[in-house]
């Protein structure tokens, strides 16, 4: 929850520090007070200091209306967060630009050029109430399955958005395809509805199935070619070689 910014201030265990154990809050904001915010002067950091007092709650609520923070002890995730905040913009101004003091580093390698990158959707928190109601938004705009595992939920909702929605395939279906004009008088129906208009209807309706047949049979003669291909005998296919034994 913290780890950026606890990096980012060089805190020695940024991804395992827990806000609610109370002995290592206590040390934590000792330690953000001593080297980054510095708000009050050395011998007035006592109170703080003092770990185990029953009243360091109390030193804990002054210390934050000191520093003008808009949350209370009582809503510690809120306060923590706040002064990671005040601490990162304290640290930069001591230290000037970041760009100036990350320019140098160097990119991370990886030893193993064989490991295959790891997916980003397992660290993602499927219990989060936000998460499952925006997967499930998101499943039932695209009209998705619904299952009891949200993260398969979520893969089956990036599979569709990367095979139905990318710029290729939304380009593809928007291209309209332009057909010839059709004289309906030259085409005769065979049977009379008794209504010009249902007349005028019917026959194209029947233009069209006649069209959706046609595709029809242009894919049944695809499948019958490429089936041709893999099983064509020379018995029945001279361009194969030798006739019988």
């Amino acid at each position: 929850m913290f780890r950026r910014k606890l990096t980012a201030l060089d805190y020695h265990n940024p991804s395992g520090f827990d806000h609610k154990d109370e002995t290592e809050f206590r040390n934590f904001i000792v330690w953000l007070e001593d080297q980054k915010i510095r708000h009050y002067k050395i011998e007035d950091r006592g109170n703080l200091r003092n770990i185990p007092s029953s009243e360091w709650p109390k030193y804990f609520q002054q210390y934050l209306q000191d520093v003008n923070c808009p949350f209370t002890s009582q809503e510690r995730q809120e306060s923590v967060d706040w002064l990671l905040g005040l601490a990162v913009r304290f640290e930069y101004g001591d230290n000037g630009s970041p760009v100036e003091k990350y320019k140098n580093c160097q990119p991370a390698t990886t030893t193993n050029k064989a490991e295959k990158p790891t997916d980003p959707l397992i660290h993602l928190d499927s219990s989060n109430p936000d998460f499952k109601a925006g997967v499930m938004g998101l499943a039932n705009l695209l009209k998705i399955q619904r299952h009891d595992d949200y993260l398969v939920m979520l893969k089956a909702i990036r599979i569709l958005i990367q095979e139905r929605l990318n710029p290729e395939a939304i380009s593809k279906a928007r291209q309209s395809k332009e057909g010839l004009p059709v004289a309906l008088d030259k085409h005769i129906l065979g049977f009379d509805t008794g209504d010009a208009t249902l007349n005028e209807a019917a026959q194209i309706l029947r233009l069209l199935h006649i069209e959706e047949l046609r595709d029809l049979q242009t894919r049944i003669n695809e499948a019958i070619v490429a089936v041709q291909a893999v099983i064509a005998d020379p018995k029945t296919d001279h361009r194969l070689g030798k006739v019988g034994r």
